[in-house]
């Protein structure tokens, strides 16, 4: 059998076996395990918790899985080393060695030889989270890197406005990308536009406002977009301030509290299964 249909399969596998396990933990009375698609272990200037420190956190609020990154990447080789029992880590390459990089690592050839070298450690299974606005995506560095990710096999995480998204699919079609924040402001008609437009596009809900309104109740606009694209939503936590983490009990709280307002296969699939249907393969 092709790889790729091993790889199609075993996601299948994995995310039909989480929703069943979900199930019974639900009528348990535990709370939904949660797969955090955006945790920053940054380095620079000094981390907020120690790797123990870490790990205990995420065991206490459930999360059995992260996407991990860094700034720079010794954050996460870090995280890499210090592997816990029972915590899927799937780790990114970061794109910055220090903040300022932000602005300018789409234009910084130094940097795709950053991610270049980065790669050769053997783990990665994707780029980001990194920072684009409009035409700044459209560079021949930002080119480079989609290319890189999509011969490798590699996921792009970009907090990206939507022109920049656009511009990031059209500088090579098969790009697999995670939508950071979802698009900030955007409205829900015009995130579903560019889901159904792209097959490979995945929203990550950090810092995603307007998802509930008074009393803490989903909006129709984000229950309407959740049961259309019920695989395509992930959940993260965005931990790049000390701010993040020290408040990170209550953010995983906050998006319980509005899965539990859907149905019991789609908050699975937001919660934890999406995210193991991608980066569970044949590798």
């Amino acid at each position: 059998m092709p790889r790729l249909l091993v790889g199609r399969l075993a996601a299948c596998l994995v995310a039909i076996g989480l929703l069943g396990s979900a199930s019974d933990r639900s009528k348990a009375g535990e709370p939904i395990e949660i797969f955090d698609a955006h945790l920053h272990y940054n380095w620079e200037p000094t981390p907020y918790y120690q790797p123990d420190e870490v790990l205990a956190l995420l065991k206490r609020h459930h999360v059995t899985g992260i996407l991990a990154t860094s700034r720079p990447n010794k954050g996460t080789h870090v995280l890499m080393d210090a592997k816990a029992d029972g915590l899927q880590i799937v780790p990114f390459i970061r794109p910055y060695r220090v903040r300022p990089d932000i602005q300018t690592w789409f234009k910084d050839p130094v940097i795709f030889d950053l991610v270049q070298d980065e790669f050769k450690r053997g783990y990665y299974r994707g780029i980001g989270e990194f920072h684009l606005t409009g035409s700044a995506a459209d560079t021949e560095v930002a080119k480079k890197t989609v290319d890189f990710a999509v011969a490798h096999d590699l996921y792009l995480h970009a907090h990206a406005d939507d022109e920049a998204v656009e511009i990031l699919m059209r500088h090579n079609p098969r790009a697999r990308i995670i939508w950071a924040h979802t698009g900030f402001g955007l409205s829900a008609d015009r995130v579903a536009a560019l889901l159904a437009k792209y097959p490979k596009l995945w929203g990550e809900l950090s810092y995603r406002s307007g998802i509930v309104g008074n009393g803490g109740t989903l909006t129709p606009e984000w229950r309407g977009l959740f049961e259309r694209f019920p695989d395509r939503f992930l959940l993260g936590s965005d931990t790049w301030v000390n701010e993040r983490w020290a408040a990170y009990g209550e953010i995983m709280a906050s998006y319980r509290a509005w899965l539990a307002q859907l149905p019991p296969a789609i908050a699975a699939r937001i919660a934890h299964g999406n995210a193991r249907a991608l980066f569970t393969d044949a590798r």
